[in-house]
């Protein structure tokens, strides 16, 4: 059972609020290494996280996103590399940098026999939280996490979506400065996924969050940058938004009923190249200080071409993930 921050009661515990302004940097891990078997998983893995940061982990099956996030927790030790969480250097002092982790693996740490509101005062008590605070926490992460209504319910009765939303409660009810969670809407509906969605958006305000996923809407609603890992390595850094411009090329989808020549296409003045998509529908690509909407409406008119569809191109993360992993067809659903 993953439970994070098993500690003294008698130690002393650093706060965010004793550490310097100008640390802005929550967790860092640096040049970690994971093998198994012989195997090397993680060759050389750097990254970081920023205060009030949601990151996103996106990649494949077998990138390697569950074995990083099993070594940044503490799980799993790394071969060599360092990790430090607000300033703690987890190798080094464990149960103090943990005291500052909250984590959800994909298999949610439930003891499905237990009512929620028991299971929750038990993980709270494993976090050896003064008692004082454990009554308050737990009226507080009911109602941040949607449980407030279920709460006298034993946890095997509720949906996957109840369930989940328990898991990220164990992980939140210690106030942790760093939530981690792995692959947090698998296996939910649309419903559920809206939900889960909303309360990570919400936990952003008061946390930084890592969350691996394998869909790429979720790194679209959610996610402030995306990290995207490929065989162990992170081979692309970015914020969200940018990540959606890609590597982005301007111009149109044009259907014609009577198309004329391809070279006649590719002579109009402002498109730099066409493509075919099929006998009567192209691309047309143009530069980004031209835009040749009106001209190519205008010579559809004149030259008889019959236009049926003038749309810009728009470029969906798929085909930014495609691009960036050199992947020749990836599908929303089956990323990992």
């Amino acid at each position: 059972m993953y439970i994070l921050g098993y500690i003294d009661p008698n130690s002393q515990l650093p706060s965010l609020l004793t550490l310097p302004n100008a640390y802005q940097t929550i967790l860092f891990a640096r040049n970690l290494t994971r093998s198994f078997g012989g195997a090397v998983i993680i060759p050389d893995l750097s990254l970081e996280l920023k205060r009030g940061e949601v990151l996103g982990l996106l990649g494949h099956n077998g990138a390697g996103k569950t074995t990083t996030l099993q070594m940044l927790t503490g799980c799993l030790t790394p071969d060599s590399g360092q990790i430090e969480i607000c300033g703690l250097d987890l190798n080094k002092t464990p149960a103090l940098a943990k005291t500052h982790l909250g984590y959800l693996p994909e298999t949610p740490p439930l003891y499905r026999e237990l009512p929620v509101e028991t299971y929750l005062s038990f993980t709270a008590k494993l976090r050896r939280m003064d008692a004082t605070r454990i009554s308050a926490a737990l009226k507080t992460t009911l109602q941040r996490c949607g449980l407030e209504s279920v709460r006298k319910k034993t946890i095997s009765t509720l949906s996957k979506g109840y369930q989940q939303r328990v898991g990220i409660a164990q992980a939140i009810i210690h106030s942790p400065d760093v939530i981690i969670l792995d692959e947090p809407t698998v296996g939910l509906d649309p419903v559920q996924i809206r939900d889960i969605r909303d309360l990570i958006r919400e936990l952003g305000n008061t946390s930084s969050v890592i969350l691996s996923t394998h869909l790429l809407s979720e790194v679209e609603s959610v996610c402030d940058r995306v990290e995207i890992m490929q065989k162990g390595r992170l081979i692309y850094s970015d914020s969200s938004l940018r990540m959606q411009h890609y590597d982005q090329r301007l111009g149109y989808v044009i259907s014609l009923r009577h198309p004329p020549e391809l070279c006649e296409l590719e002579n109009l003045a402002g498109i730099t190249s066409v493509e075919k998509i099929s006998p009567t529908q192209f691309r047309l690509y143009h530069a980004p200080g031209d835009n040749p909407g009106d001209m190519l409406l205008d010579l559809a008119t004149q030259r008889g071409w019959q236009l049926e569809q003038l749309t810009p191109l728009h470029h969906s993360l798929e085909d930014v993930f495609s691009k960036i992993t050199g992947d020749e067809c990836v599908s929303s659903e089956t990323q990992k």
